[in-house]
């Protein structure tokens, strides 16, 4: 039947929420006029299969909590969508006071009682219930949590459970009827329709995972569906809705499934999982980039803006400017394709990155590390009130520089220190901290103050300044532009 379905739609054609199908409904002045009406049956009938296909293994997540911070309401921004059961209508998207109680949605993935669902929906619970379809309420308990993508694990004492059927995210298409099902406002096992109306959409909520490749859908999705499924009309998961921005705007997205099966079968076996990653901080080569001006030859890619201390790509070739736009071959775009890429490897696997410097393309290979639990951030030095003096390039940039101390035996010899820097200044714009130890000045190997200066005076006319930067034990670098 659901192959009938599938024929069903493509014959009518999908468009604006299936609005377009009333048109079949229409009398028709021949005997024609059935076949519409036949295939509307098809698609009636078909989705109802769909539901009653993927709902078995789709559950309710009761979470108890103590303590939860209380939230503003965000009518405007991307929010998660587990809801307080008490809530109503009234506040939906945030709760004004601390919720003791939030409920989710979460899918079966494995027969002996293991059920995937999104790490926001259980963070902070003292106590979990899930409830199955077929009315039953068993304890649950924490697998394990992989906060980077926002992916946990359950499990549950029960055997014979019904198991989700996975698709292949990879060959979701723009434009593809999906389908959602969750617990909208304590409405369990609500059924929505909608297209995939976007993939690989990243920067929706930096501070929360630096994985993101979000499927994006018109499906109706509210408060309660964090954790339930996405599927397509074969009732196979394509997705886990996750963030909503606002309600009723059709702006939704979920997790592909491809990670959600590599993620929750690493916390199955280990109870944990490890991201492979180089120790470097990236950006989209765009128009925007600071190192727009200072790049040529090379239109797309990722720009390296930090490299941290004691990882794979401090002990490589790898600088900071430089552009990757490649790894094994596959061409990289952007920086959320670098990272896609970076996590399909193996911890400890070599990867040879295409780099772009100085207008020419080099191979530099790299030996994958373990991503830190917790990522380093660094945190910014005070600014230094006295402004600098304007009659020099260092003053037309914002900065002072020194000598480095003797007694650092380590950088001695290999850059000067930035001493001071004026508050809404180039430099302080661009980002340069005091006690940063700049490296290089236009690609050109700084050894102490009198070379600084030299490079410095050979900048004059210039609009912008390129800085290599040592920070804390990181490798960065900054644009400065010079008042003229």
């Amino acid at each position: 039947m659901i192959a009938s379905f599938r024929k069903a739609i493509y014959s009518l054609g999908y468009a604006g929420g299936l609005a377009g199908l009333a048109l079949a409904a229409l009398p028709q002045p021949s005997t024609a006029a059935e076949a519409p009406r036949d295939l509307l049956h098809q698609l009636d009938e078909g989705f109802v299969q769909v539901f009653d296909k993927t709902a078995p293994s789709v559950v309710v997540i009761d979470v108890s909590k103590k303590g939860a911070p209380a939230d503003e309401e965000s009518g405007s921004g991307f929010d998660f969508f587990f809801r307080a059961p008490d809530a109503g209508l009234r506040n939906p998207l945030r709760m004004q006071e601390p919720p003791a109680r939030s409920e989710g949605s979460g899918i079966i993935v494995r027969s002996e009682g293991y059920i995937v669902t999104n790490a926001h929906v259980i963070n902070g619970a003292e106590k979990l219930s899930v409830k199955l379809r077929d009315g039953r309420v068993l304890p649950g308990k924490v697998v394990g949590v992989d906060d980077f993508t926002d992916i946990a694990v359950i499990k549950i004492d029960a055997t014979g459970l019904p198991v989700a059927a996975w698709a292949d995210s990879d060959k979701v298409r723009i434009g593809q009827l999906v389908c959602a099902i969750g617990v909208p406002y304590a409405l369990e096992y609500s059924f929505t329709i909608g297209c995939v109306s976007g993939k690989g959409r990243s920067g929706l909520t930096p501070e929360v995972t630096p994985y993101e490749d979000y499927l994006q859908t018109s499906a109706l999705i509210n408060p309660g569906n964090s954790g339930g499924p996405l599927i397509d009309v074969d009732g196979k998961v394509v997705g886990m809705n996750t963030l909503v921005n606002g309600l009723n705007r059709g702006l939704a997205f979920a997790i592909p499934a491809n990670l959600i099966k590599d993620i929750s079968g690493q916390l199955i076996e280990k109870g944990s999982v490890s991201h492979p990653a180089l120790g470097i901080r990236i950006e989209t080569l765009g128009a925007d980039s600071s190192l727009r001006e200072q790049i040529s030859g090379v239109e797309k890619g990722a720009v390296i803006t930090t490299i941290e201390p004691d990882t794979p790509a401090y002990k490589s070739d790898l600088r900071p400017a430089d552009v990757i736009t490649a790894i094994d071959g596959v061409p990289v775009a952007s920086a959320q394709e670098l990272r896609r890429q970076v996590l399909s490897k193996k911890l400890g696997q070599p990867v040879a990155l295409s780099v772009w410097r100085g207008g020419k393309e080099l191979k530099i290979s790299v030996t994958t590390g373990e991503l830190p639990k917790t990522a380093a951030t660094g945190t910014r030095s005070p600014l230094s009130e006295k402004p600098a003096s304007s009659g020099d390039i260092e003053g037309k940039m914002g900065l002072r520089l020194g000598e480095l101390p003797q007694s650092d035996s380590k950088l001695t010899g290999h850059g000067v220190r930035v001493t001071e820097v004026t508050p809404n200044s180039p430099a302080a714009i661009a980002g340069i901290q005091q006690e940063d130890v700049i490296t290089e000045i236009d690609s050109k190997p700084i050894a102490d103050l009198a070379a600084a200066h030299t490079v410095l005076g050979a900048q004059a006319g210039k609009k912008a300044v390129l800085l290599f930067l040592e920070r804390k034990g990181q490798k960065t670098y900054g644009v400065v532009k010079i008042e003229n």
